[in-house]
């Protein structure tokens, strides 16, 4: 399954941190859904945000765990910048943690892996892992953004959306990686647009403009966007242009 190169994501998240936060209100939503998800008993000592953005989730999980010590990880600097004090900041890659083996209780991460090599990301999850740590993790089904795929099919034969793992692909990796204990859920989220313009602005202020090998490189025609808008109109609901959230929360341990 091909990624945009690391670089490219980075740049992109660069570019997005600014915008990000006022765009996202899906991912925030993903981010209570996970924490719901949580153990009660759950208290760890340290927890890592692996793929922080901004740090949502940081204040959430602060307010849970008061005395834990947070680790608020992102490959994009300009994401971490956003992040106040009281958390330790750290710019890496989820493939290649700086962290030691078996360091870390809580690993938390929402709607960051789905830019990552799936399998060396829950390697390396396992490894930092303490035995009887907790994996809590969001990422994006096979269903996401399925309005524009619809929408580009009848334009050209670039991909316009990233490749997605489905829910069984996740769990067979999880299992591959060691992880044990797993409960998968899914569940179906719809973001409202009032056109396909900002629709698409919205895509890009969260970032999620980077597609890999595959995706268009030249700008679109007029004619082809014009074909694109009609396309996706067709889609309209009472709420506005939908765009679809597949999301995967996965709970498991090592």
């Amino acid at each position: 399954m091909t990624r945009p190169s690391k670089a490219r994501v980075r740049q992109s998240f660069e570019r997005a941190a600014a915008t990000y936060d006022s765009a996202a209100a899906i991912q925030r939503d993903i981010c209570h859904d996970l924490l719901a998800m949580l153990p009660e008993a759950l208290a760890p000592a340290t927890l890592l945000d692996a793929g922080c953005g901004t740090g949502y989730a940081l204040p959430l999980l602060h307010r849970c765990f008061p005395e834990s010590t947070c680790l608020a990880l992102d490959l994009a600097p300009g994401m971490l910048h956003r992040i106040g004090t009281g958390t330790h900041r750290i710019a890496a890659d989820l493939e290649h943690l700086p962290l030691a083996a078996a360091s870390v209780d809580l690993y938390w991460s929402s709607l960051a892996v789905q830019w990552c090599d799936l399998a060396h990301t829950l390697d390396e999850a396992r490894r930092v892992l303490r035995p009887d740590g907790q994996l809590a993790l969001a990422t994006l089904g096979t269903e996401t953004f399925r309005e524009l795929r619809l929408a580009f099919a009848g334009v050209d034969e670039h991909r316009h959306t990233l490749a997605f793992h489905t829910a069984a692909e996740l769990e067979a990796i999880a299992g591959q990686a060691g992880f044990s204990r797993l409960s998968l859920d899914r569940r179906f989220k719809t973001a409202h647009y009032p056109d396909f313009r900002t629709l698409l602005r919205a895509v890009k202020a969260i970032g999620a403009n980077q597609l890999g090998e595959g995706r268009r490189t030249r700008p679109l025609g007029r004619t082809a966007f014009a074909a694109a808008e009609a396309a996706y109109e067709s889609l309209r609901q009472p709420a506005g242009l939908p765009l679809t959230y597949d999301v995967l929360i996965l709970s498991a341990h090592p």
